[in-house]
């Protein structure tokens, strides 16, 4: 069974998960990009009970984050836990099959070919 390991920057809070993700994609809204600090934000999509978490998080609006150097590492949905690609130990073992409010995407960002498109989220009625 395939086991996935992160955490953030000093090694205080961990993350762990086994089998395969529900579903692996990039967010390029407002709110994702203003959490990450950064023009996109990629995760792959865990059950919550295939995933395990390790030290003490701190957490905003469902975001957790490492309390001690800051390192946004999960965020937790209904019955998901959502690994944020950049603090897994090997982030390019996923490859994201959908982009979500791809209207915000910048203009010298291609789209990953391949991935099902949606100019906002999945519900394209949504904000963002």
């Amino acid at each position: 069974m395939k086991r996935v390991v992160g955490g953030c920057s000093c090694g205080a809070l961990t993350v762990k998960a086994v089998g395969a993700p529900r579903r692996v994609g990039v967010c390029h809204c407002l709110d994702c990009r203003k959490h990450h600090g950064a023009v996109f934000y990629a995760a792959a999509v865990f059950a919550q009970d295939c995933v395990t978490i390790a030290g003490e998080a701190a957490q905003s609006r469902g975001r957790f984050y490492c309390p001690t150097c800051g390192s946004s590492v999960y965020a937790c949905t209904d019955d998901e836990v959502e690994l944020h690609l950049g603090a897994l130990e090997k982030p390019d073992q996923f490859r994201p099959t959908y982009e979500l409010w791809t209207k915000h995407r910048e203009s010298w960002l291609s789209p990953i070919a391949g991935a099902t498109q949606y100019t906002a989220g999945h519900d394209e009625g949504e904000d963002g």
